[in-house]
């Protein structure tokens, strides 16, 4: 994996989840095993910085955003998807809008949790004297959310996301 050059983690982000098919991965892992797509992107960052993370050090990070993501992120995503159908009266023309709205909202919400995350990152990657092999990041941070060991849904989308992050 070829060391980053520096790129900030919500211009890293936006390139990896925009490779063709991440996001729909990313989506997968999240409505499926509870994955918290911005602290999964973290993890794919300190990958490309040779930066491994234990299951402790994953609970840590999750500590430091899990009430930003659940007081904020979650109920913002929750209205989102809510307005898609309804309630009464949408569907509309002027709901649509306010969705859209939200959406910006929503994806304002996780940038300042990559924020959180970013400077953390910082801190590892400065800690961090020597080259290690962190290519089961990913994979641990799937662990943690989900619990269990990947299922062939999520070793499927896990691995979209790990050959676009070799790519990058």
């Amino acid at each position: 994996m070829a060391a980053d050059t520096g790129q900030g983690l919500w211009d890293f982000a936006s390139r990896l989840y925009g490779a063709p098919g991440v996001g729909e991965a990313c989506l997968l892992l999240q409505d499926e095993s509870g994955v918290d797509v911005p602290v999964l992107l973290f993890s794919a960052w300190l990958t490309t910085n040779s930066v491994a993370l234990s299951p402790a050090g994953i609970a840590r990070i999750d500590g430091l955003v899990a009430n930003w993501r659940n007081e904020v992120v979650k109920p913002l995503r929750a209205v989102r998807r809510r307005l898609k159908y309804g309630p009464h009266p949408a569907p509309t023309k002027e709901t649509q809008t306010l969705r859209t709205d939200v959406k910006g909202v929503e994806l304002s919400s996780e940038r300042i949790e990559l924020g959180v995350l970013e400077v953390e990152g910082q801190a590892l990657i400065a800690a961090d004297g020597s080259a290690v092999d962190a290519d089961g990041n990913l994979r641990n941070v799937v662990k943690f959310f989900r619990g269990a060991e990947p299922d062939e849904r999520t070793a499927t989308a896990l691995a979209v996301i790990e050959n676009a992050l070799a790519a990058l």
